[in-house]
């Protein structure tokens, strides 16, 4: 019987052979492509186990997309069986001039195979917008290819549409790459028509925020036409065809500029307060007005710090907006500051570098001495370590001589340390208690109180209710636990200046 088998497994291997050779090749969907347009580079390797290196850019160009699969086939030649594994990695790029892609390593069943290098052409567009032979087409846009650290430039992506075009579903975008650069979207979309196309902008603010040489871009989209190969039963053109289209990139150059310098561009300042005298812990308002042309977004100006003093800040209003082409900024900031006695507020400077005249220039707010009324400072010394704290309950200092205390006050002492005890076991128990009361009864405050104090500090010279719990909030904040906070008082007050 087993010699039976031997030859029939004999004569099957004679017949149908397994043939699986290792092998890697490299082509391209096509080797000439318009700019703006995507390429597709595929890699197949044939062999059990492929692996492939992580590709990120071809030719300086950033990989946008990759795809990886895996196929089997069985195919019968002359009487004999070949199977074959193959992996596949396609890659999508945007070439913007031509390349010679390199050759690539994989290793396949333990051995490393080499890709044979590939030139690449890439024809530039006879038009800026859009040609005959490409209906719709993306462009990017810099106002400045040379800046500063800070200096901001502002990039516009273009994308057009032949009006002739039928579109299925609105176009897929993908807005640019931009690494090295604080971003914010202008929101000044635009669309017009230009000949006979549709033109879309958008606007993005840069601001670098390292020197170095950057590469902005692509831009992408998949634009969804009508598949015209297919119609329904009454002859309408039905299903969607997804074409992928990218942009240019631009290169920015990002310069240093001198150290310390806070802004980049041509400001001004201004600083007013809201009263020079004013009543014990009510409140003084500064406020800081800068604006001109340059980036403000990501600006934030040096804190106060007032020994004795309370001091808040709200967060910084800032506009930004093009006219003529110049990119004008304004920040408006407004410091609070609580005392029970008279103060200074500290000048303060700002350096800026103004690109036109290429010189660093300091913008000034002048110093503010504040008159409190009824202060408390003469008969109440301030101590280093309440810089910035409103005291609201000041404990008496215990005798310095304990040995002369008496019995009355050893069995003050004894007992003492019994209701500690005690409250400690009876803090336990509620604890323990806490966690089976229903949920509505441990519900917590709506409100955070740093909300609430930005919400309320406005509105102090309205009500003394309010005035107090302002007082509150703020020593609270400033480290003082012994302060409570009521926490219905408090949702009412908000709601009332909500």
């Amino acid at each position: 019987m087993i010699k039976k088998l031997f030859i029939l497994f004999t004569i099957h291997y004679s017949l149908f052979s397994f043939i699986n050779a290792a092998s890697v090749e490299a082509q391209l969907a096509n080797n000439e492509v318009v700019q703006g347009n995507m390429a597709q580079l595929r890699i197949v390797a044939h062999g059990n186990r492929a692996a492939f290196p992580n590709i990120t850019e071809i030719g300086g160009a950033k990989v946008l997309g990759r795809h990886q699969s895996s196929n089997n086939s069985i195919s019968y030649i002359n009487g004999k069986m070949t199977t074959d594994r193959s992996t596949s990695l396609v890659l999508t790029f945007a070439p913007q001039h031509d390349m010679t892609i390199p050759s690539y390593s994989i290793n396949i069943d333990g051995t490393v195979y080499k890709t044979d290098p590939i030139a690449l052409k890439v024809v530039k567009s006879n038009a800026p917008g859009v040609t005959n032979n490409n209906k719709f087409s993306l462009q990017l846009r810099a106002d400045k290819k040379s800046v500063l650290v800070g200096e901001p430039l502002v990039v516009t992506v273009f994308f057009s549409i032949s009006k002739n075009v039928r579109l299925s579903q609105n176009p897929d975008y993908k807005k640019p790459d931009f690494d090295g650069f604080f971003v914010k979207e202008l929101g000044n979309e635009k669309t017009y028509m230009q000949g006979d196309y549709q033109v879309t902008e958008l606007g993005y603010l840069l601001t670098p925020e390292k020197e170095g040489n950057f590469t902005v871009g692509p831009a992408t989209a998949k634009v969804g036409l009508t598949d015209t190969s297919r119609r329904d039963m009454f002859g309408r053109f039905f299903g969607t065809v997804w074409t992928p289209i990218a942009s240019n990139t631009i290169e920015i150059e990002v310069k240093p500029v001198p150290k310390d310098t806070d802004l980049v561009g041509n400001f001004t300042i201004f600083s007013s307060i809201d009263k020079e005298k004013v009543k014990v812990n009510k409140p003084v308002n500064l406020t800081v007005k800068i604006e001109g042309e340059g980036n403000l977004e990501d600006f934030e100006f040096p804190a106060y710090e007032i020994d004795g003093v309370t001091i808040y800040s709200d967060d910084a209003k800032v506009e930004t907006q093009i006219i003529n082409k110049q990119l004008k900024s304004t920040y408006v900031k407004t410091f609070v500051f609580i005392s029970d006695h008279d103060f200074k507020m500290p000048s303060k400077s700002i350096s800026v570098y103004d690109i036109k005249t290429k010189e660093v220039k300091h913008l000034e707010i002048p110093s503010y001495d504040v008159k409190v009324e009824g202060s408390k400072a003469a008969t109440m010394p301030q101590s280093p370590s309440a810089a910035g704290v409103v005291q609201t309950d000041i404990k008496p200092v215990a005798p310095k001589d304990q040995d002369n205390a008496g019995p009355k006050a050893k069995s003050v002492q004894k007992m003492a340390w019994w209701m500690l005890a005690v409250a400690f076991v009876l803090g336990m128990l509620v604890m323990y208690l806490a966690k089976y009361l229903p949920a509505w009864k441990r519900k917590p405050s709506p409100f955070k109180e740093e909300e609430a104090l930005k919400i309320l500090y406005g509105h102090m010279s309205k009500d003394k209710a309010v005035e107090e719990m302002v007082r509150k909030l703020y020593a609270k904040k400033s480290g003082d636990r012994s302060v409570e906070i009521d926490k219905k008082a408090l949702k009412e007050m908000v709601e009332r200046f909500r």
